[in-house]
């Protein structure tokens, strides 16, 4: 009796101190840098769920990811730092946290002091959630290396 009393004590304060974090991107030509990403954001949480946006969403930036959704997705499932990758339909981090309950969203440190995400900030702490900004890794980006491959797949096509 006492055992079992003391194991759900212990699962308790287990859920009580369990963290969730949520990061979301793109992730298409995926590198070093997502690496970064997810595993600075695993340390600070126990689950880590990553939101991969749909094609139709990166539309907005008026690009067009290479690599399709559904094998985007599956590359950030396969990461050993993600506990759960799911579908981000929509832009609006507010609900998405609402839904999984987190504890902290990851972003990119581009995003620190602007005053759109100062408002954020502000929304995400009455749920309880704290917004931590990770350096991007220098030298590395999806554009910078679809830059360096167009400027090659150029010189490729002007030797022909």
């Amino acid at each position: 009796m006492v055992q079992k009393k003391h194991r759900r004590i212990k699962k308790t304060i287990k859920k009580q101190n369990y963290k969730t974090g949520y990061a979301a991107g793109v992730f298409d030509l995926f590198h070093i840098g997502h690496i970064n990403l997810l595993r600075n954001a695993k340390s600070y949480c126990d689950k880590l769920i990553v939101g991969v946006s749909s094609d139709d969403l990166v539309k907005y930036k008026n690009k067009i990811p290479i690599i399709p959704f559904n094998e985007r997705i599956e590359i950030v499932r396969q990461c050993k730092f993600v506990d759960i990758a799911v579908p981000q339909y929509k832009l609006d981090k507010i609900e998405m946290i609402k839904k999984l309950k987190a504890d902290f969203l990851f972003v990119g440190d581009d995003w620190y002091n602007n005053k759109n995400w100062k408002i954020m900030e502000k929304k995400l702490d009455k749920l309880n959630c704290r917004v931590i900004y990770f350096p991007y890794t220098r030298g590395v980006s999806t554009t910078l290396i679809n830059n360096i491959l167009n400027v090659r797949r150029k010189k490729l096509s002007l030797s022909k």
